[in-house]
């Protein structure tokens, strides 16, 4: 069974249950000043690329990738469905809007997480995301761990 992962509107039911899913997590890890999480409004703008992970045709990951100016944008709802944690989705996923962003010119991707996701650090980490300082509207947060990647 292969993973699809393809370029799809956040405006569909099964997406927003996972969605809903991502933010329930969120919330059972950090209070609600440490979530920086876009919400469907965002997501759904010309600058932002959203990609839905399917397995047998089942919504099990998503993720966004949020186009800014100066060849600079930042991955946003990263997430994949607990029942499918293992199969690389992530990783799948991952890769696929790395390679959005370099067709579309992006050289630096940054991201926010929190420390309380080991597993989300640990595949940036493997991706070549390097740990970085608080960026754009950010300001320090004792949860969040800043990361960014140049795209060659």
């Amino acid at each position: 069974m292969t993973t699809a992962i393809s370029l799809e509107s956040p405006r569909q039911d099964a997406v927003l249950d996972l969605i809903r899913q991502s933010d329930a997590y969120a919330a059972s890890l950090y209070p609600a000043e440490s979530n920086h999480m876009l919400d469907l409004g965002a997501l759904d703008r010309p600058a932002v690329r959203f990609f839905v992970a399917r397995r047998d045709g089942r919504v099990v990951g998503c993720g966004a990738l949020v186009v800014g100016g100066d060849g600079q944008a930042e991955l946003k709802r990263m997430f994949v469905d607990p029942a499918t944690r293992g199969l690389k989705v992530g990783r799948d996923l991952l890769a696929r809007i790395e390679g959005e962003a370099r067709s579309l010119g992006v050289t630096l991707i940054q991201l926010e997480t929190g420390i309380r996701q080991p597993e989300a650090i640990g595949l940036y980490r493997r991706f070549g995301y390097r740990d970085r300082g608080p960026f754009g509207d950010y300001g320090p947060d004792p949860l969040s761990v800043f990361m960014e990647k140049a795209l060659d």
